[in-house]
């Protein structure tokens, strides 16, 4: 009876298959869009009965019935908007005037209590 006689000897493992005999990968992506049909079209969604569709990186209202509505109403929006904004930068340089006007007020005071000491 050899002492070391039963030693563990595993199987020999398969070969690999050969890599994939597919030359897809190396075509472009317009190519493989169709070739492969990945050709989805814009997205597109429906909000509160309003259709949405995605282009060039800005969601815009699909042309319909209730367009013509929606713009002119996206028009008076963006009008109000600018009225909003011309009267938010009007009141900034307001507050900004009268808050200068205070420190230069309280800078005379400042030089006249300082003269009246020397």
């Amino acid at each position: 009876m050899p002492l070391f006689g039963n030693t563990f000897s595993p199987k020999k493992t398969p070969p690999r298959k050969s890599a994939s005999l597919s030359n897809l990968h190396n075509l472009d992506r317009s190519t493989r869009e169709v070739e492969l049909g990945l050709d989805y079209g814009t997205p597109s969604m429906n909000l509160a009965g309003q259709s949405l569709k995605f282009e060039n990186g800005h969601w815009v209202t699909e042309t319909g019935i209730s367009g013509s509505v929606d713009q002119r109403e996206a028009q008076r929006l963006r009008k109000r908007n600018q009225q909003l904004e011309e009267e938010n930068n009007l009141l900034q340089f307001s507050e900004t005037t009268a808050e200068f006007q205070i420190m230069k007020k309280e800078l005379d005071e400042l030089k006249s209590v300082n003269r009246r000491r020397k």
